[in-house]
Parts: structure tokens; sequence; C-alpha cells
């Protein structure tokens, strides 16, 4: 398997002055440390108006600092809000970074989660699947014709050539954003790869790997003509420590990422100032509701070996580590990056030709994958958080 670095820029109440300055000189830094440990992604967020849970609206900036300060590791859209963004800007950005990056740029695509994100840009939550492909079938084009023109129901774009044209010919590599079965199946048929951001166990992320690549083989559907990517990466919670307490002290506060999930997915965009999430996120971890938090790698060397073995076992492509997360802080994330590159990391790095292997032989048809009934694996919905003092914006 290989390894990635996720990041929301998470960014819990209270904040003083340079708290966001603060943190995005950190992940900076976390991400120059990953990048000399030998790991292979780092994938940055794109939201907007989510405070708390992501203060990451410009990825391509973050993104073009870190490909000054690495050499080697890749650099992921995780993704590009293409509903919200214009296909031409976004072609322009990741063009330019994949160039300053000498051809490191991963491009995932996304739709937006809520109406928070869409609304302020004149997007509507029941339309984001039709424009996103509108906007997939406008953008890719971009990259490798030198006259192009659009059009489309949501998008129209006159003969123009884009420029610059990307390092990576003819465009990098295509992932698409995932939080359910559906739009796991979509990414196979769509052949690109898949960025599940859901925390799964084993046995459920076997159900969903047969799921993907039987829809990339058996049904494949191009919105274009763009280059395939058939690849599965699931997140994880993340923390390596010298023993199993010490790692779930550290890590104390990583369910944050999926309490802001729910909560902005459900509610309506809220009074800016009205509201803390952390304290919400406090109470809704004394409930009932906040003590099943779904699976993760956090844990000792030896524990987070024997959890990733049968993470293995399922043929996953990527697990991306999901570390920089509620108050976990700077020096705990870098001690946890190096101990695992040091003690875990080597010995998966070392058997990826296999998983090379069997991807081979899955998409030449020579190795056929059981239909799993993936009903057992079907993730539940979080309670509805956070209904007790939010002050909500009418929309």
């Amino acid at each position: 398997m290989k390894f990635g670095l996720f990041y929301e820029h998470q960014l819990p109440r209270p904040w003083t002055a340079d708290s966001e300055h603060r943190l995005l000189h950190e992940s900076l830094a976390q991400i120059e440390l990953a990048d000399a440990l030998g790991y292979d992604y780092a994938w940055e967020v794109e939201h907007h108006f989510l405070e708390e849970y992501s203060h990451s609206s410009a990825p391509e900036v973050f993104l073009a600092a870190a490909s000054q300060r690495t050499r080697r590791i890749r650099l992921g859209h995780g993704i590009v809000q293409l509903t919200t963004n214009h296909p031409a800007r976004v072609a322009e950005r990741v063009s330019t970074l994949d160039l300053l990056s000498n051809g490191r740029v991963e491009l995932g695509l996304g739709e937006g989660a809520s109406a928070t994100e869409l609304h302020p840009f004149e997007r509507r939550y029941r339309e984001k699947r039709a424009v996103w492909e509108d906007a997939v079938r406008c953008l890719l084009p971009m990259f490798w014709r030198e006259g192009w023109e659009y059009d489309g129901p949501h998008f129209k774009f006159p003969l123009r050539n884009v420029v610059p044209k990307p390092l990576q010919r003819p465009h990098p590599p295509l992932w698409v954003a995932c939080s359910q079965l559906e739009t796991i199946r979509m990414a196979g048929r769509r052949g690109m790869g898949s960025l599940a951001f859901q925390f799964l166990n084993a046995d459920s992320a076997r159900a969903w790997v047969h799921a993907y690549y039987n829809a990339f083989t058996r049904e494949l559907d191009k919105l274009t003509d763009y280059q395939t990517n058939p690849n599965i990466a699931i997140v994880a919670g993340f923390m390596c420590a010298p023993t199993d307490e010490e790692a779930e002290r550290l890590a104390d506060g990583w369910t944050f990422f999926q309490f802001c999930l729910a909560f902005y997915g459900k509610n309506g965009p809220i009074v800016p100032g009205t509201l803390s999430l952390w304290d919400e996120y406090g109470r809704w971890r004394a409930s009932g509701e906040g003590q099943n938090s779904g699976t993760s790698l956090i844990g000792s060397p030896a524990t987070l070996r024997a959890r990733l073995r049968e993470f293995e076992a399922s043929h996953i492509d990527q697990i991306i580590l999901l570390n920089q997360a509620g108050k976990t802080t700077h020096a705990a994330i870098c001690d946890s990056l190096t101990l695992f590159a040091k003690e875990v990391m080597p010995e998966f790095h070392d058997r990826e030709p296999a998983q090379q292997a069997w991807k081979g032989a899955v998409l030449a048809g020579e190795l056929r994958l059981a239909e799993i009934d993936t009903t057992p694996y079907r993730q539940r919905v979080l309670a509805d958080p956070g209904q007790r003092t939010q002050t909500l914006i009418n929309t």
C-alpha cells in the first residue's frame, strides 16, 4: 500500500490572532517532514465558510507553497470544488501547480458538501451532481487541447487556448470524492480514482474495493475523453506512538472531523460568532452517539501493523492518514509521522509490487472479483449533532 496525509486545516475555537498563521506553517513543516520520510501523498481539501472544521479555502496556494519545500511527495487536491470554480480557472491553477511541482499533482474533483458552501456561489445543493458532470466535460480537454470551446447546460466557454498546460500529459491523475457506496461505484464507472472519505473496517473495505473495481472493469462510462486512474484510497484517523495508551491520549479529539462533517451536512448556515463547534463536539462525545467513532489507525507500531495487514488483504491502494484533526499538536503529529515511517511503513511499501500485480490481473480480466453484498457494511449516519443552541440563517 501507499500512504498519504490529509489536511482539512481544522482549527477549533478559541482562536488567537496568530492561530491561522501558525496552523498553515505547521502544516507545511509536517509535509516537508513527510516528504523526507518517504510518504507518498499529501492531500489538501477545498472548503468554504466551514469555520473550525476547515480553514482551507485556497488549496492551490497552500500546495504551491508545499511544492517548493518538497521534492518527491505527490500533491493532491482532495478535492477541487467544480461547483464553485469556473473550469478555466481550475485548469489554469492546476497546470501552474503541476509545472511548479515538476509534475506531482493529483487532481481530485468534487461537488461541495452543503448549502453553507454552495449557496454563496449561486449553486443549489440539488443540482450539484449535474453541475459537476458538466464541469468535468468542460474542464478536462482544456489540459491538452490548444483550442477548446464548450456549450453545456451549466457552463459556456468560447474558443480559447487555456494556458499554461500541465507537465503531466494529457493531465494529472483524476480522482473523485466519495462518501458512500453509491459514489464509490460512480467513481469506478467514470474511470477515476476513488477518494473515500469514510471510516471503514477491513471487511467493509473489501466490499467497497470489489464494488469499485467491478464498476471500473464492467461498467466503464467516461464523461469525456480522459486517462483513467484505477485507484481506491480511504481515510483513517491516525496516531502512532510507542504504546496504544499514549496514541489514544495524543489523538484524543480526532473525531472532531466526523462530528463537523455531519454537523455541516445536516444543518443550514450558522450566524458567525454564535456557536462553538468544539463545545458542541464535547457534548456530543459525552452522549451515547459520540461513543461509536468508527475504525481508526491509532496505536503502537505493532497495533498499526496488524490492522494494516487486514486492509492490505482487502487490496486498498492507499491509506490516507488523518493526523491533523481536532486539537492534535504539531509535535505529536511530527513524532507520529516519524515513528510510523521508521517502524511500519517500509513493510507495506516493500509489498507494493504485489498490489500492482493483483490490480493488473483485475484490470486485464484475468481475475474476476465476487459481487459482495454491501448491505451489512453500509455506514450508519451519525446522529444529528448540535441541535441545542445554533442560530441558523434562512437560505
